[in-house]
């Protein structure tokens, strides 16, 4: 008997493979089919992340901040919460047995029992027990699974996500911090710049040369640097110390950092047409896979309106005595099917599948918004990308151009030709130049970083070290 009862359970269960869900379709993308800036091929090659970033030191603290952040250790963990919420929920596709073991026994006092004499009654069992198993025929726990596995498979997207970001984030904070020297490094030349001119211009007035005027206007320009040290010393601080909380620890043993113009990054490589590229951004996985999971919803919900078939079961052998209980003819089962169909719910169950459907509008939604964000990012690197190389080498020239009147100016200023206010007017442009350059040149630098994640990485980035 037991092997029938496991025949009729492995019949029922392979009948429930019918659902009310439909199939799921990707929404179409709301975006162009090319990029505004240049076009997109099909041949796209993002390069790896050693080689789009290939400073040492700013390939080691990406490697540090990937093992020490701890945004990303929750994320990770709730990667591992995820996977187990789906390890619970796939359970109920299988029918669940436990092993059971027990004694009973009851005593009757005498004018209780039915012979008029009080006795003892006691019972062994041991058996297979079937726990409540519901059979599937609509789909309703199929879904329920299938809504969990994307649920999970988003929170790893997200956590891919996440990934991306913080390597993007590092290398920006690396870059802010390598510009804020070489600003501090400008500065600090031109203190000592204008300090020189001050003590030149204050012997040009001991001798009559230099006026009061010509003194005052070179000690307040010098007096301003040091304002300016002072501020982007300041700045500079706190761009460490950004970089450090990224990172997740205060580096120690690096490699030595070089300058913005030496980093190596690579900025000209082709870009694949935004149907392939968006589609393989974690964010934009992410918010499909919470799509698919509002979908299945769906289906479970409308599931919930039908009856559902629970079984309930045990094979084992009992018996009065506890060495009786493997003798022959002891055996015991029973079988339990139970059929519910919902009558009266007060509106629960109609509840529920709206709240799914508004869900998955949501999700839609959702869906569709991500990738309007993910091509409206790509197609603004792209063009910073073009346009800030162009205004990095038109400044670089300006700086060669300024550096040269600068000298010619200061020339004429020794040579009692020109007036101070000539060669302060010449310092200040070429110090603001300079500043201007360093500041686009890291501008250009961070945009690398972020087309980099805007195109979704590589897979060696992506994959857990």
């Amino acid at each position: 008997m037991s092997k029938r009862l496991l025949l009729l359970i492995a019949v029922l269960a392979s009948l429930s493979a019918c659902t009310l869900g439909t199939d799921y379709r990707r929404p179409e993308a709301p975006v162009p089919v090319q990029w505004s800036e240049g076009k997109g091929t099909d041949a796209a090659s993002l390069p790896e992340l050693r080689v789009l970033l290939p400073e040492p030191r700013l390939q080691a603290l990406i490697d540090l901040a990937l093992a020490q952040n701890r945004d990303l250790r929750i994320a990770t963990a709730r990667v591992a919460e995820a996977r187990a919420l789906y390890g619970v929920q796939r359970a109920d596709r299988l029918p669940n047995f436990d092993l059971s073991a027990g004694r009973a026994a009851a005593y009757t006092p005498r004018d209780l029992s039915l012979s008029g004499a009080a006795g003892m009654a006691q019972r062994y069992d041991i058996g297979v027990n079937l726990l409540s198993f519901e059979l599937d025929f609509w789909g309703r726990v199929r879904n329920l699974n299938q809504a969990a596995l994307a649920n999970y498979l988003a929170t790893e997207e997200a956590q891919r996500a996440f990934r991306l970001s913080l390597i993007a984030d590092v290398a920006n904070a690396y870059f802010g911090e390598r510009e804020a020297d070489e600003r501090l490094a400008i500065a600090r030349a031109s203190v000592a710049s204008r300090s020189e001119t001050a003590q030149l211009t204050d012997q040009r007035r001991r001798l009559g040369v230099a006026s009061d005027l010509d003194f005052l206007q070179a000690s307040g320009a010098l007096e301003a640097a040091r304002a300016d040290v002072a501020n982007l010393e300041r700045v500079r601080a706190a761009a460490a110390d950004l970089l450090y909380q990224l990172v997740g620890v205060v580096p120690e043993s690096l490699p030595p950092g070089r300058a913005l113009a030496n980093q190596g990054v690579v900025f000209d490589f082709p870009v694949g047409l935004p149907a392939e590229v968006l589609l393989r951004r974690p964010d934009v996985l992410a918010a499909e896979q919470r799509l698919i999971a509002a979908h299945a919803n769906i289906a479970a919900a409308r599931a919930a309106f039908l009856p559902r078939i629970n079984l309930i079961g045990s094979v084992g052998t009992a018996s009065r005595a506890l060495s009786g209980l493997f003798e022959a003819g002891q055996g015991v089962w029973s079988f339990q099917p139970l059929l519910r169909l919902p009558l009266f719910d007060a509106g629960r169950n109609e509840a529920g599948l709206d709240l799914a459907q508004a869900r998955r509008e949501i999700a839609v939604a959702d869906y569709e918004k991500t990738i309007q964000q993910a091509f409206r990012e790509v197609n603004d690197l792209l063009s910073a990308r073009s346009q800030l190389a162009l205004q990095l080498a038109a400044q670089e020239s300006g700086e060669n151009l300024q550096s040269q009147r600068l000298r010619l100016i200061d020339a004429r200023y020794r040579a009692g030709v020109s007036s101070y206010l000539e060669v302060l007017d010449a310092q200040r442009e070429l110090y603001s130049v300079q500043q201007n350059v360093v500041q686009t040149r890291r501008t250009l630098l961070a945009t690398a970083a972020q087309l980099y994640k805007a195109l979704g990485g590589d897979q060696a980035a992506l994959a857990t070290r």
